[in-house]
């Protein structure tokens, strides 16, 4: 791990740092600000304890019991019967990235100096990251509010030390004072981490999207006059101007380009022009979920939150995730849709009459299938990622007995937008895959000094289809060279 240092304060996190920490390219501490917010919190609430003030959480019971007052001799015993009854996760464990993710913002939002809590308790979450120790936590069992419950009750059995350590290194637990237990799980976290995380991932597949599109317009021989900077200029969305000049600037200066312009072909199919327009609109969606995140990480979503300046304690709904369940469900629409586009793209890659290129990009047509079955799989994974994009932010179900009658399923929403990406990373492949291929055929025809470079690249690792081969090991392939891909546009 790097020596570098990040210091938490609880509002200044960004994604770029975020990434870098789930990547242990970061070490984390606790800002001295923040640690003194923190302790006048805390006082605070230690006072409100002494003085038997009732605080929810602090002195009551808890969701559909929070009308039960309990004594302050019974408080540790409160805190520590709270996080045992609510590790109750089930499933799947999160993975070590997602674990960091969430370690990281409840570390962030504890360190706002809104939730009461002593500095020791931030200061053991970073351990924690700091030593790469990875708590045992399910991924379900959340339904996105009053935050993530189960989930982050897991998390705070490893600090009270009572739960399981995956990679089995000795950490020293703490006891509990306050309403350290209720702070520990009480907030939108796991629902965060897993969305800046997909965030991340979706802004760089999307980029890929527009070079496979452009190359896939190479392959085919399509027009670059859709993409005319007036054009989008009458039609000024962000997204679709950027596109539009993405897609223009990569395929200039092609031999392909130069060799069909005067050709008969009036227009091309929607799944080519439009490409600005879809594009577009996805990109801009996902910016949108982006800023939702950002604000997301640097945000207090715990209950009830203190306000040591005023010395109130105000109850309110800021765990509630329905602001992460829709951006996950907007960047979910926004990725199927480009997964959507980029198959109909490899259909017309692949089929004669439309690109003039052999049948299935076989070799030998009727001997040899070519890449025909992986526009089957590139179908198979856009009609499951119609399936998953139902949103899950207009779902709800009253739990707590219905006290809690309205929550956002954030959870939902952020491992569906999960898996979508991850099949649109398969279909981006094999549209590169077929894309590459067409240009192969276009010899010796070349297409844009930057296409050449990205053709390039893949060939390295993935050889000219000459007969039939399996062809998962070339998908597989593609998707590992993705970086190389965005750092050889970077670079132009």
């Amino acid at each position: 791990m790097s020596t570098s240092t990040f210091f938490l304060d609880g509002k200044n996190l960004s994604l770029d740092i975020f990434e870098k920490i789930c990547a242990k390219k970061l070490r984390v501490s606790l800002h001295p600000t923040a640690e003194k917010k923190m302790m006048q919190s805390h006082a605070l609430l230690d006072q409100w304890l002494k003085k038997g003030e009732i605080i929810y959480g602090l002195n009551t019971g808890f969701g559909s019991l929070s009308d039960v007052k309990i004594n302050a001799s019974q408080n540790e015993l409160l805190q520590l019967n709270l996080i045992r009854s609510h590790a109750c996760g089930v499933g799947d464990l999160l993975t070590e990235e997602e674990t960091r993710a969430l370690i990281l913002l409840r570390a962030q939002v504890l360190a706002c100096g809104h939730s009461g809590v002593r500095p020791l308790i931030v200061k053991k979450l970073l351990e924690l990251l700091n030593r790469n120790i990875y708590p045992y936590i399910p991924q379900k069992g959340s339904v996105g509010a009053s935050g993530d419950l189960a989930p982050l009750a897991h998390l705070a059995l490893v600090l009270i030390g009572e739960g399981k350590i995956l990679n089995h290194t000795s950490f020293s637990p703490l006891k509990l004072s306050g309403r350290e237990g209720l702070a520990l799980i009480n907030g939108t976290q796991l629902m965060a981490a897993l969305s800046a995380l997909n965030i991340l991932k979706a802004h760089q597949l999307f980029k890929l999207f527009d070079i496979a599109a452009a190359m896939s317009l190479e392959a085919v021989q399509g027009s670059r006059m859709p993409f005319y900077a007036d054009l989008h200029a009458l039609r000024p969305h962000p997204g679709q101007k950027e596109v539009a000049k993405t897609i223009w600037n990569l395929t200039q200066h092609s031999k392909i380009q130069e060799n069909h312009k005067n050709c008969d072909k009036v227009q091309d199919s929607y799944s080519f022009r439009c490409i600005p327009q879809v594009h577009g609109s996805s990109k801009d969606a996902l910016l949108f979920a982006k800023k939702i995140i950002e604000t997301e990480i640097n945000s207090v979503t715990d209950n009830p939150i203190i306000f040591p300046k005023h010395k109130k304690s105000i109850s309110g709904g800021n765990f509630h995730g329905q602001y992460l369940s829709q951006a996950m469900d907007f960047l979910s629409i926004a990725a199927t849709t480009l997964v959507n586009i980029s198959e109909r793209r490899i259909e017309k890659l692949l089929d004669p009459k439309f690109s003039g290129l052999p049948a299935c990009l076989a070799a030998q047509e009727g001997l040899e299938s070519g890449l025909m079955l992986t526009h089957v799989t590139a179908a198979a994974l856009a009609s499951q990622n119609k399936v998953l994009s139902h949103p899950a932010s207009i779902d709800s179900i009253p739990t707590s007995g219905n006290k809690e009658d309205h929550v956002s399923m954030g959870i939902t929403a952020a491992f569906k937008a999960k898996e979508i990406l991850k099949n649109a990373q398969e279909v981006l492949a094999i549209e590169f895959l077929a894309a590459s291929q067409g240009i192969y055929y276009r010899r010796p025809l070349t297409t844009s000094p930057s296409l050449e470079k990205i053709h390039s690249i893949i060939r390295t690792q993935v050889p000219p289809i000459k007969k039939d081969r399996i062809f998962s090991k070339d998908i597989a392939m593609i998707k590992t060279l993705f970086p190389k891909i965005l750092s050889a546009i970077h670079e132009n």
